[in-house]
């Protein structure tokens, strides 16, 4: 292999590693935070099962955010939209690290690419939002747009490359196949397609340390996942122990 090759097959193993370390280390931090306090948002579940049933519509539909006001569902239709063509553009890329690609894989092909075309407008709602609004715009740090434009390149270089600099597919399989089996393959020489999988590595390095790790910490929220139950079972942290 050439050179760039090496370089962007370690720079994926090193992603993919930072991705792995990092998570793992945020939820071990996550169940060492003790809840002193009993604080789930009423009207709450008494029970575990209710909880679950309690998070389910948090995690696909949003609903809090659906139930506020006009800003919050402005803020709905660019979360939802974005959330969701987001998990089926991941699942139409699973072709390209699977061999042979499961039917199913194959069935969501066309809505994984009409979702690639909603993604990037799902994105400019949420950024035009943080411009427009007021207190947004007061409370909007770096990171905040950091992450939403770093999303938005992704999207706008795979549409790009998609319709208009294309690249042979079958050395992108040979290439992301060869990443998952570990059997380092070369990387195709596209300027874009570079740029998209560096893009992509910044992402998966930076989302253990961001506010994306909010996909996570939506379970581990004391307000929506404990149980209302203080009369019942008595609660004592941890370290109160």
């Amino acid at each position: 292999m050439d050179t760039l090759s090496i370089v962007f097959n370690l720079l994926a193993y090193a992603a993919a590693s930072i991705f792995i370390g990092g998570l793992l280390y945020r939820i071990v931090q996550y169940f060492n935070t003790p809840s002193p306090l009993k604080i789930p948002g009423t009207p709450a579940p008494k029970t575990s099962i209710g909880v679950v049933f309690r998070l389910l519509p948090e995690i696909l539909f949003f609903r809090t955010l659906l139930r506020g006001g006009v800003a919050e569902k402005i803020l709905w239709v660019g979360g939802w939209f974005f959330h969701v063509s987001l998990f089926f553009i991941l699942f139409r890329h699973v072709r390209f690290v699977t061999y042979p690609v499961p039917g199913f894989v194959m069935a969501v092909q066309q809505i994984g690419l009409a979702a690639a075309h909603l993604f990037p407008f799902a994105l400019l709602i949420l950024i035009v939002r943080r411009f427009l609004n007021d207190r947004m715009a007061v409370i909007s740090l770096f990171q905040d747009y950091f992450v939403l434009f770093l999303l938005l390149g992704i999207g706008l270089t795979g549409i790009i490359l998609k319709y208009f600099l294309r690249t042979n597919l079958v050395d992108v399989k040979a290439f992301m196949l060869g990443l998952v089996t570990l059997s380092p393959a070369p990387v195709p020489h596209s300027p874009v397609f570079l740029i998209h999988v560096i893009l992509a590595a910044i992402l998966v390095i930076y989302f253990p340390f961001s506010k994306l790790l909010h996909a996570w910490g939506v379970l581990m929220s004391p307000t929506r996942a404990q149980t209302d139950n203080p009369r019942e079972v008595r609660h004592v942290a941890p370290w109160a122990k």
